[in-house]
């Protein structure tokens, strides 16, 4: 009886942490995809996925102060990171977004900058952060990738 019991607090315990997946505060447009893909799996082959819908989660590193219109998450091996951009007003992440996991819709996007556009854009980021920026730092423009988000769920 003792092991029927344990494996029916069992499965309700795995079945309770998965169904959180899906619970929390639901931003945009309800979720429709159902298997995540890895923040790695994507960034370690990107043109793969561009242009394509994904559904990524992990951890809120940082919330657009101004507006709340991107979120980095972290991802699933150290030092790696997406950004998850969306239209201005069209979702609003709030900052307490911030430390909580999020689970996010969204379409691969890639942009190859300039120089000129490398150092605008470091610039912005810097204003927005209220840090001090040099230009000269940048050397050449880079490829960027990210996620335009549709959907996001985050953790309570």
């Amino acid at each position: 009886m003792k092991k029927y019991l344990l494996s029916a607090l069992l499965v309700f315990f795995i079945c309770g942490v998965t169904g959180q997946a899906a619970e929390g505060e639901k931003l945009g447009k309800k979720l429709t995809l159902t298997d995540t893909t890895k923040i790695s799996t994507i960034l370690s082959n990107p043109e793969k996925f561009v242009g394509k819908k994904v559904l990524v989660s992990g951890l809120v590193l940082d919330v657009c102060s101004m507006r709340g219109c991107w979120i980095n998450l972290a991802g699933d091996k150290e030092f790696q990171k997406i950004r998850v951009k969306v239209k201005d007003g069209e979702i609003v992440f709030p900052m307490t977004a911030k430390g909580k996991n999020a689970l996010v819709e969204g379409e691969l996007q890639k942009f190859e900058l300039t120089k000129e556009q490398v150092i605008k854009m470091k610039k912005h980021q810097a204003e927005e952060k209220g840090e001090k920026f040099d230009a000269s730092t940048i050397k050449s423009g880079e490829t960027h990738y990210q996620i335009k988000g549709l959907g996001a769920v985050i953790s309570k």
